[in-house]
């Protein structure tokens, strides 16, 4: 075969397959379009949960909206006392996060709403995410931290409530803003005031939520806090 009919070949062989190669890349993102995390999904006729109208998803406003009238009363309601949580956690990891845990997909970490009173043994401040470390009865060899901020990470509180789902949003990075925002309310509402240079020592009252990353100590993010004076 000569280098001009080789050439040919070569050229139709490559016609021939870019439709193909088309095809099968337009399927696999078809099958990827519903799995959160992956990348952005714009989804037809589904508007972002509290933007409406085809307007731009505004996230604060979406945490301002449902921060009073339905977090905090579904923590009120669904927190597991941490002395009953945390000890199952360690005994049957499996079992423990299949009865008090919600995923926020197949393969996502598990998200608690806990709740308990303990006492201030410390506080970590001065970096980006501070702790205060607690000593709650009952829990046995866990260590408990509720995180201080000034930022918090995760998306724990988003997750761990019950009621917000993906579907309700138009792509990932409102999905994501959402949960931003209500770690945003955390820090305006439940922690406003907090004084976390005269808190050791003192009882606090909390419920919250934390994703299981050890059964050996948990950051816990709290969406309502009481300091005994």
């Amino acid at each position: 075969m000569t280098h001009t009919a080789k050439t040919r070949r070569g050229t139709l062989n490559r016609t021939l397959l870019l439709p193909v190669v088309m095809v099968v890349l337009a399927v696999s993102l078809a099958a990827c379009s519903g799995v959160p995390g992956v990348y952005v999904v714009e989804k037809a006729g589904s508007p972002a949960a509290g933007a409406g109208g085809g307007k731009k998803f505004d996230a604060t406003s979406y945490a301002d909206g449902i921060w009073a009238s339905k977090v905090v009363p579904a923590a009120q309601k669904g927190a597991v006392d941490a002395a009953t949580l945390l000890p199952a956690l360690r005994a049957d990891q499996k079992g423990a996060s299949a009865r008090y845990g919600k995923q926020a997909g197949a393969g996502s970490p598990y998200s608690f709403l806990i709740k308990g009173t303990g006492t201030v043994t410390g506080v970590t401040s001065g970096n980006a995410v501070g702790s205060v470390q607690l000593d709650v009865p009952g829990v046995g060899k866990t260590d408990v931290n509720l995180a201080a901020g000034p930022a918090f990470v995760g998306t724990a509180v988003r997750d761990a409530v019950g009621f917000i789902d993906f579907s309700q949003f138009t792509n990932q990075i409102d999905y994501a803003d959402a949960a931003t925002a209500l770690n945003a309310k955390v820090k305006a509402t439940v922690l406003r005031g907090v004084d976390l240079n005269s808190i050791k020592g003192k009882k606090v009252t909390f419920t919250g939520a934390f994703q299981l990353l050890s059964s050996a100590s948990v950051m816990i993010t709290p969406i309502t806090l009481e300091v005994a004076s």
